[in-house]
């Protein structure tokens, strides 16, 4: 999608701290962090949010939710814990309406939703 932040990083048109990447999403470090370890997992396909995942899309979810578990092994949190979180809509807190899942960890993250 054009002026898509998210799209030109997929495509590499801009840079990241990219921790991971197949063909199907890619993975880096968020710019302003929540906690020591917080990286977006995006698809490389432009979905606006979970509102607009259809049927077909079953297999993309779970391969997202499967590198978010590789992820937090990979980035060393999975022992402890951490979140995975896809904000949605204005009241959700999304900020950029491309689908992305939050993997927050590192450190105590309480009952407080981030």
């Amino acid at each position: 999608m054009e002026d898509c932040l998210f799209c030109s990083i997929a495509a590499r048109q801009i840079p990241a701290n990219v921790v991971y990447e197949d063909d199907v999403v890619i993975a880096f470090h968020d710019i302003k962090p929540a906690a020591p370890v917080h990286v977006l997992i995006i698809p490389k396909e432009h979905i606006s949010s979970l509102n607009e995942v259809k049927g077909d899309d079953k297999e993309l979810l779970g391969h997202i939710l499967l590198t978010a578990s590789k992820l937090a092994v990979d980035l060393g949190i999975a022992g402890e814990g951490y979140r995975l979180i896809s904000n949605t809509g204005p009241n959700g807190g999304q900020v950029i309406y491309h689908l992305h899942f939050h993997l927050i960890g590192g450190k105590q993250l309480g009952s407080k939703i981030v």
